[in-house]
C-alpha cells in the first residue's frame, strides 16, 4: 500500500517536505532548550530576588507544561508543513487544541497544591484566614474542578454532549447520594470541621474514641496519630459530633494534688508547712500567679491533707514534667525542715474489751530441754 501511495507523489518532493518538517521538530527543540536554560531561568531568578511570590508560584507551576508545549508546538507545526488532507487536518487540529486544554489544566493543577500561594492570596483578598487543614482540603476541592473543567472543554472539541454528560452525572450523584449517606456525612462533618476549626494539622486533641496528633483532614475522614505511634482514621462525621479537647491549645498547664502527713502532726508545724509551700510557688519564675491555691483541705481517713492547684507557664509536656519534679523535691525538703512525715495509708483498731493472750509451749520441748541438760 506504501508503494501504491508512493506512485501518486513525487518521490524527491516527499523527502524535502518530511526533512523539513524534521528540521522545525529539533528547532522548536532547541528553543525549548535555550528558553528554559536561559531566559525562564532568570525571569525565575528576577522574581525570587524581588520576592514577586505570585508571579514566582505561578511561573513555577507551569514550568514543565511549558516544556512539554514546545515540544507539542514542534510537532503540530511540522505535520502542518507536509500535505496533510483535509479529515487528518482537522482531527490534528483537535487533538493539538486538546492537548494545549490538558497542559493548561496541568498548571492550574499545580498551581492548586498546597505548597502554592495562590489560596493564601485568595484569603488574604477576601479577608479570610486560612490554617494548616482549610489549605489541603481547598486544594483537593480546586484540583477535582481543574480535572472536571479539562474534561469538559475537552470533550467538547470532539463533538461530545456534555450537556448530556453532565445530566447524567447529575441523575447519577442524586443516585449515588442515596446509597452512600453515610459518605456525605463524613463530608458535611468535614466541611464543619473546617468551618469552626477545633483544631489544625499537628494539634494534640483528645476525644471520647481517641487521643494522639492531627497528621491530615481529607474530605471523609480525619487521621490522627496515637502517643502509642498508632495512625487512627477516624470518620469526620463522628469528630463533628463529640467533644474534642485541644490540649495544644491550652495557656497554661494545670499540676493539682493532695499532700497528706500524718495525723499526730502539731498544728503549728501543718501551718507553717501550708504557707511556706504557698510561698515557694509565688516565687517561682516557671508557675502562674493568676490561679494558685494551697490550702488544708480535709480530714482524711489516715492522713491530714494539704490540697495544691496551681499552673505552669509552659504547655510542653517536657519542661512540665521538669518543673513538677523541682516542686516536689522543694516541697520534701520543706517537709523535712518542718519535721513533717508524709502519711500513708493505714487503720487502726481498737477493741473494747483488752485481748488476754498466751503463749503455748510445743509439747515435748520441756522433756528435749531435760534429756540435754542430763547430756
Amino acid at each position: 500500500m506504501l508503494e501504491q501511495y508512493l506512485g501518486f507523489i513525487d518521490t524527491e518532493q516527499w523527502w524535502w517536505e518530511w526533512s523539513i518538517s524534521l528540521l522545525i521538530f529539533l528547532g522548536f527543540l532547541l528553543f525549548r532548550k535555550f528558553f528554559t536554560q536561559r531566559t525562564f531561568k532568570l525571569i525565575l531568578r528576577y522574581t525570587q530576588t524581588h520576592r514577586i511570590e505570585m508571579i514566582h508560584s505561578v511561573l513555577r507551576s507551569f514550568e514543565q507544561p511549558l516544556n512539554a508545549f514546545f515540544a507539542i508546538l514542534g510537532i503540530y507545526f511540522a505535520l502542518n508543513f507536509l500535505s496533510v488532507t483535509d479529515p487528518y487536518a482537522v482531527t490534528l487540529h483537535k487533538g493539538y487544541k486538546s492537548v494545549v486544554f490538558a497542559l493548561i489544566a496541568w498548571g492550574f493543577y499545580n498551581l492548586s497544591g498546597t505548597s502554592s500561594v495562590l489560596l493564601n492570596k485568595i484569603g488574604e483578598k477576601l479577608h479570610f484566614e486560612l490554617d494548616q487543614i482549610l489549605i489541603p482540603f481547598l486544594s483537593k476541592i480546586l484540583r477535582v474542578l481543574v480535572i472536571a473543567l479539562a474534561a469538559v472543554v475537552i470533550l467538547d472539541q470532539w463533538n461530545y454532549q456534555v450537556g448530556g454528560f453532565i445530566a447524567g452525572l447529575g441523575l447519577g450523584g442524586l443516585a449515588i447520594s442515596l446509597a452512600a449517606r453515610d459518605t456525605l456525612s463524613n463530608i458535611f462533618g468535614g466541611i464543619v470541621i473546617i468551618t469552626e476549626k477545633p483544631f489544625s494539622l499537628g494539634d494534640w486533641i483528645e476525644t471520647p474514641s481517641v487521643e494522639g496528633v492531627v497528621e491530615d483532614i481529607s474530605i471523609r475522614s480525619t487521621r490522627i496519630r496515637t502517643f502509642a505511634q498508632g495512625l487512627v482514621t477516624v470518620p469526620n462525621s463522628t469528630l463533628a459530633n463529640e467533644p474534642i479537647t485541644n490540649w495544644t491549645r491550652m495557656g497554661r498547664r494545670r499540676i493539682t494534688f493532695h499532700l497528706g502527713v500524718m495525723y499526730n502532726t502539731p498544728r503549728e508545724k501543718l501551718k507553717r508547712c501550708v504557707d511556706r509551700i504557698r510561698d515557694m510557688l509565688e516565687n517561682h519564675p516557671e508557675i502562674s500567679k493568676e490561679t494558685l491555691f494551697v490550702h488544708f483541705d480535709r480530714f482524711n481517713d489516715s492522713s491530714l491533707d494539704i490540697f495544691l492547684y496551681f499552673f505552669t507557664k509552659t504547655t510542653v509536656w517536657g519542661e512540665w514534667l521538669q518543673i513538677k519534679e523541682e516542686i516536689n523535691f522543694k516541697i520534701m525538703e520543706i517537709l523535712e525542715e518542718e519535721g513533717v512525715s508524709i502519711a500513708f495509708p493505714s487503720r487502726s483498731i481498737y477493741f473494747e474489751n483488752p485481748l488476754k493472750t498466751s503463749v503455748n509451749q510445743p509439747e515435748g520441748q520441756g522433756q528435749n530441754r531435760g534429756e540435754h541438760g542430763k547430756s
